[in-house]
């Protein structure tokens, strides 16, 4: 059993220059492939439950499968409930076995993130389970625009608010299916420079490969949230099998089919931030 939470991973990885992904999970399928991937390279791995994941599977099964899987694995599992926007959502990660949970704050004013990232944390603290706080708001593709992290506002958040690690926004959206964020390192370099508190990027899809790796080696940057480009993959794959494959109809089968390529996709992912021998 390694199951483990935030800090435990992330501390290490910040220590170490390296990141760690954070892997949007939908459904049994693709979280057992991001778990076994993970444990064939000797790696961690974050299972994340965001909205859509839970507005289809009830939180205390989510929290149940991301804990079998850690029981299963020889590698770092933590089971992460992403962007709760609420403490209710978040005690109930907590309850249901998470160890680690984001409170989404990010539209709030300053203070009131800190306020409410704070309670949420001291509460989680006791359980040990890690936070995961947001500072700056993160866009979406097509949707409502980043608004990029105030240095000293992040700051005063790291400080204040008790959370593990901080969600900022520095160019990078969610929900991108091209790699065409452009991240201003800037914003991360002078966010670093007044606390050494780990950073996550959201909405990692749209950054390309090499930078990716460049913000993982060289910056505070230790987990990078990727759901779309993993989600493409498995979509583009069972289009093309069920074009291939008229007449198969048992959905297991179908999904079954994915899987090679999915976990080729992960593969990738991970290796790509947390192994330097790849350079």
């Amino acid at each position: 059993m390694t199951i483990a939470n935030l800090s435990d991973v992330l501390q290490k990885a910040k220590n170490e220059n390296y990141a760690v992904a954070g892997l949007v999970v939908l459904g049994w399928e693709d979280a057992r492939c991001y778990a076994e991937t993970a444990e064939e390279l000797n790696l961690p791995v974050i299972l994340q439950a965001g909205p859509g994941c839970r507005a289809n599977t009830p939180v205390p099964i989510l929290g149940k499968m991301f804990r079998y899987l850690a029981d299963q694995s020889n590698s770092p599992v933590v089971c992460h409930l992403d962007h709760g926007y609420s403490k209710e959502e978040c005690v109930e990660g907590i309850d249901s076995g998470f160890t680690s949970v984001m409170f989404d704050g990010s539209k709030l004013s300053l203070n009131e993130n800190i306020e409410k990232t704070h309670e949420i944390a001291e509460l989680a603290h006791s359980y040990k389970v890690s936070v995961e706080g947001e500072i700056g708001f993160v866009g979406y593709n097509e949707g409502a625009e980043s608004l990029s992290t105030n240095p000293n506002e992040a700051n005063k958040f790291a400080e204040l608010s008790g959370c593990d690690a901080m969600a900022i926004s520095a160019g990078n959206v969610h929900l991108q299916t091209n790699k065409s964020s452009s991240i201003d390192m800037d914003v991360i370099k002078n966010i670093q420079d007044l606390t050494d508190i780990p950073l996550v990027l959201h909405g990692s899809s749209g950054i390309d490969y090499a930078l990716r790796r460049k913000i993982a080696f060289n910056t505070n940057v230790c987990k990078f949230n990727i759901g779309t480009e993993l989600r493409k993959t498995f979509g583009d794959t069972l289009r093309q099998e069920i074009s291939n494959n008229p007449t198969m109809y048992d959905r297991i089968q179908l999904i079954k089919s994915t899987l090679p390529k999915l976990k080729e996709s992960t593969k990738k992912v991970i290796e790509n931030i947390s192994l330097k021998t790849n350079d």
